[in-house]
């Protein structure tokens, strides 16, 4: 085979195949979609619009948009948790972590991010009532935060940062309520400093 032959051969295998698209940069941007408009709001064309897809690259990457945006619940997780434990697991005592934990919530809750809010709070209300899949990730992703504050608070514990009669379960559970409440108010337009003062109120309950 020649190799004008070859190329030719290629070029017509490649104008044949489904268009190819890098996905986690695709979800990204579906991720904004969703997060400024909601769900129910956002349709195939916003997110073909913002993805820069056809929509059957769309329909066959994800089949719906329900598949879009489960993919982009799973991704927006997997990040948010990366980025947690990036902060936590440092050589602090744990009352310290505590703090970084709880400042790394009120972080994103304010500004342009703030204003987006959370992806896991955003479903809570709008989704999980309905759709049991989305209702049991919003459980699992509720349920790791929490597990992430608790095992900070008892390392606190341990090395004598946490007082020991402080009661690890219910503590963590205030603080998840803390963390995603101002994920929730942080969508009115706060600003960092209101957002950090509510954490410095939080650590006076490890003291």
């Amino acid at each position: 085979m020649s190799e004008t032959t070859s190329s030719s051969t290629l070029a017509a295998r490649s104008r044949g195949r489904p268009r190819e698209f890098d996905m986690n940069e695709a979800l990204d941007k579906a991720l904004l979609v969703f997060s400024d408009r909601g769900y129910h709001a956002t349709s195939i064309g916003n997110l073909t619009e913002a993805m820069q897809l056809a929509s059957g690259s769309v329909y066959k990457a994800f089949k719906d948009k329900r598949g879009v945006f489960l993919a982009v619940f799973d991704r927006y997780r997997a990040i948010r948790s990366g980025k947690l434990r990036a902060t936590v697991e440092t050589g602090k005592p744990g009352y310290d972590r505590i703090r970084d934990a709880l400042t790394f919530f009120a972080d994103a809750s304010h500004g342009i991010q703030g204003k987006r809010g959370c992806l896991v709070v955003n479903c809570a209300t709008e989704l999980a009532t309905f759709d049991p899949e989305v209702a049991e990730k919003v459980a699992t992703a509720m349920a790791t935060n929490e597990a992430v504050l608790l095992e900070l608070i008892e390392q606190g514990r341990k090395d004598g940062s946490v007082p020991a009669h402080i009661d690890g379960k219910v503590t963590a559970r205030m603080m998840l309520c803390l963390v995603q409440g101002m994920r929730v108010v942080g969508k009115t337009g706060r600003t960092r400093e209101e957002m950090v003062a509510t954490v410095d109120v939080a650590m006076k309950t490890l003291i």
